[in-house]
Formats: structure tokens, C-alpha cells, sequence
């Protein structure tokens, strides 16, 4: 059971570090040259460009959050396989009524075993169905909004998260 729960906590570090937009989380969560297929048009080969290119995809975004859920872990020696359904808003006042895009899916994962933990090293992400509004994914650079909010990752910045602080 030791193991399944190193494994979930992995699992959740995903969207943790994906609202703080701490980046440099994905190094405890990927593999360096992990495999990763978000679908036709998204994939990647190795953590770094999978890094640099979602912090450009979210830098879009006022604010995000993700949920990990119903976690089924298989641990076989080194390897293990999982399968985890995610939930994630992504907020862009900037885009329009209403703000938001909302999706669900599932991640199917094949880790493994590293000196420094249990790593993700093939990531298959779908969306299952989302709702909302579209523009909240697409650049519109001549949009111009300003608001005062509260986001994870504004919060992480400005070091207010303790749990950043015991994993650092």
C-alpha cells in the first residue's frame, strides 16, 4: 500500500503543480524523457519542451483548477500502471461570458521506479466532455482585462502555500 500511495501522491503533485504553475514540480512527476499524448495535435517527447510549452499554454489563464480522482494503481516490481479521472476549469475573464472552460477526462499512466521515487514515464490524457466557453483557450492578443482575484499559483508566488514550503 506503501507504494500505491507514493504513486497517488505523484498523481495529485500533477495538478498541484499545474494551478501553482511551478513547473519545475513536473521534474518530481515525469521522467526526463517521458512520452506524454494529451491527443493528435499534443504531444511531446522529454519533460523540458512538455514544461516550457504548458507554461506558455497557461500563462492564458487568470486562474486553473484541476482535480485528480478515483485513482486505480498496479504496481508490478518497478513498474506500475494507473489510471486516474481528472476534472480542471481553466478561468480567462478576458475571453467573455462566462469565463470559464470545464473538462473531464482520464490520465492512463505507466511509471517507474527512480532513485528519487516513482515517476511518470508514458502519460495518455482524453477529454471526455467539456462545456464552457472556447475562447478561453485561444490567444487573443489584442484583449486587454484587468482583475483582482485569488489564484493557486498567484498565492505560490508570493510563497503563502505551506505545502510548497515542506516540499521545497
Amino acid at each position: 500500500m506503501a507504494e500505491r500511495e507514493d504513486i497517488i501522491e505523484v498523481l495529485n503533485l500533477y495538478g498541484f503543480a499545474m494551478d501553482t504553475r511551478r513547473w519545475d514540480l513536473f521534474d518530481r512527476i515525469f521522467t526526463l524523457d517521458c512520452d506524454v499524448d494529451y491527443g493528435p495535435t499534443s504531444s511531446w517527447r522529454g519533460r523540458e519542451q512538455f514544461k516550457a510549452d504548458f507554461g506558455t499554454f497557461h500563462e492564458l489563464f487568470d486562474a486553473t483548477q484541476h482535480v485528480m480522482t478515483n485513482h486505480l494503481v498496479q504496481v508490478d516490481g518497478d513498474r506500475a500502471s494507473s489510471h486516474t479521472y481528472g476534472s480542471w476549469r481553466l478561468i480567462r475573464y478576458a475571453a467573455g461570458d462566462p469565463p470559464v472552460w470545464d473538462g473531464t477526462g482520464y490520465y492512463d499512466d505507466q511509471l517507474v521506479r527512480t532513485p528519487a521515487g516513482w515517476r511518470i514515464a508514458k502519460r495518455t490524457c482524453r477529454v471526455v466532455f467539456w462545456t464552457g466557453n472556447p475562447k478561453v483557450q485561444t490567444p487573443m492578443e489584442d484583449m486587454v482585462f484587468q482583475l483582482d482575484l485569488v489564484a493557486l499559483h498567484t498565492e505560490a508566488r508570493e510563497e503563502r502555500l505551506n505545502f510548497l514550503k515542506a516540499i521545497a
